[in-house]
């Protein structure tokens, strides 16, 4: 039994009148466990954890819910991008984006992105040709992203590590931006106790006041007609309804409408447009969202002055490029060592962004050019776009599988001195290669499974 704050339990109270009983039962039920798929990868496989779909999220039509947690990490799928494990009201981000986008391509920030979920999310529910810029301010959640957003394998996002300030400057930049703000995390009660200890009310005025610098950091971001959404993980009014209404006061903007049919999600007081997720109504964590769009601003131009010096022209080894995409809609780059690719439309503003903010991400890089030969990135392996009928390939079996993802010798008749990429159910892993007598195993090692546990 969780033991609640007693100034929490007060105002959830007056919040929930009769239903609050109902709240409370909930906070001590077992948390569903759900999971969102990777469309691009798991649309000629087997769906993962078939036996153990219970039902569909109805707010999101890749996320199904599971009848028990099973060990994800033992799953190479998991690894290979077929999925993702995300809290299942988070998904309600999709209901907001097929209303506020149309057919025309985006530029996209999503300000707080760690660990990944409405980042990959965002990934394919975009219209077409549209930039995602996936952003973490703390540099070891950056790390996490980036690794999440590699396995995702998707070619039109760039991972930046930056304070929020560093894109004050880029007025007008963004069609939408994402604010999945810090918070005094009451909707995690269920699932991690640590936020019922660090939980006071002194936090949730600290919490308000960041949330506030936050949001006025990036707004001049925001491109005219342009949307906000803004997420918490709390129940706090005070870190929700609070801040629309102060951002509806601060700025020329409006609260958006969202329409759906799902009754158990509570709104807010009209005539705010605000979004409840309540885990005694819905089958998920505690949840908020809101959409406000920008009704001034300026619009985005990268002035002469401003824009980097363009970079030479690179050319791909011939051997590598079978394996990648039509390249007349790509632009190839080099980052040291490393080869990689952008989407043709947006290089010049990845160019751009990259004098902004710390970019640690983008594209998809595909290796490294070494003695005429080509060593293949572990992010080409993942790369949903991958030619795999031009690569020699190795299914294994979920034991070989297993052993690869721990870094482990794993042995089968290969060609010499040829690349070789491992599957499992279709799904690339990465890459080995034979030297000699042996296979050499390229899995990152950073990445790499030390403990299978759930």
């Amino acid at each position: 039994m969780i033991s609640l704050p007693p100034a929490f339990t007060e105002r959830m109270q007056q919040l929930l009148g009769n239903e609050s009983e109902t709240f409370f039962q909930a906070l001590v039920s077992e948390s569903p466990t759900s999971i969102r798929l990777n469309p691009e990868k798991t649309a000629n496989t087997d769906l993962p954890f078939s036996e153990l779909l219970s039902r569909q999220v109805p707010w999101c039509s890749n996320g199904y819910y599971l009848k028990e947690r099973p060990s994800f990490t033992s799953d190479p799928l998991l690894h290979g991008g077929a999925y993702y494990v995300q809290e299942a009201s988070s998904m309600f981000l999709q209901v907001v984006l097929q209303q506020i986008t149309g057919d025309t391509p985006l530029r996209v920030l999503d300000l707080c992105a760690a660990p990944g979920g409405k980042s990959t999310l965002l990934a394919n529910n975009l219209p077409k040709d549209s930039l995602l810029v996936s952003n973490e301010v703390i540099k070891s959640r950056a790390s996490i992203l980036k690794e999440n957003i590699i396995k995702w394998g998707y070619d039109h996002i760039v991972v930046t590590n930056s304070d929020p300030n560093r894109f004050t400057g880029m007025k007008g930049a963004f069609d939408m931006i994402l604010v999945d703000a810090p918070c005094s995390g009451e909707g995690m009660f269920r699932k991690d106790e640590k936020a019922i200890t660090e939980w006071s009310e002194n936090n949730l005025r600290l919490c308000e006041e960041r949330q506030k610098r936050i949001l006025s950091d990036v707004w001049d971001a925001l491109a005219p007609g342009g949307y906000l959404v803004y997420s918490t993980c709390t129940y706090n009014p005070g870190e929700n309804e609070d801040i629309l209404n102060w951002i509806l006061t601060t700025f020329d903007a409006s609260s958006v409408e969202i329409r759906h049919n799902f009754t158990a999600i509570t709104p807010s007081p009209f005539p705010l447009h605000g979004y409840h997720f309540y885990p005694h109504k819905t089958s998920g964590e505690g949840l908020f969202m809101g959409v406000i769009q920008k009704n001034d601003g300026t619009p985005f131009t990268m002035k002469k002055e401003k824009r980097a010096t363009p970079s030479p022209s690179v050319k791909l080894p011939a051997d590598i490029l079978p394996l990648l995409p039509d390249m007349t809609k790509y632009t190839p780059y080099i980052a040291g060592e490393t080869l990689g690719i952008l989407p043709k439309q947006h290089a010049e503003f990845i160019q751009y962004l990259s004098s902004k903010a710390g970019v640690i991400y983008k594209g998809c890089e595909i290796g490294e050019c070494i003695k005429g030969r080509t060593k293949p990135a572990h992010s080409l392996a993942l790369y949903h776009k991958l030619q795999q009928k031009h690569v020699i390939r190795q299914e294994v079996d979920l034991t070989t599988a297993l052993q690869f993802l721990r870094k482990e010798d794993i042995r089968f008749e290969a060609p010499q001195g040829e690349w070789i990429l491992i599957t499992y159910k279709g799904i690339g892993l990465g890459w080995v290669k034979e030297v000699g007598n042996r296979v050499n195993n390229y899995y990152p090692k950073e990445w790499r499974i030390k403990n299978l546990i759930k």
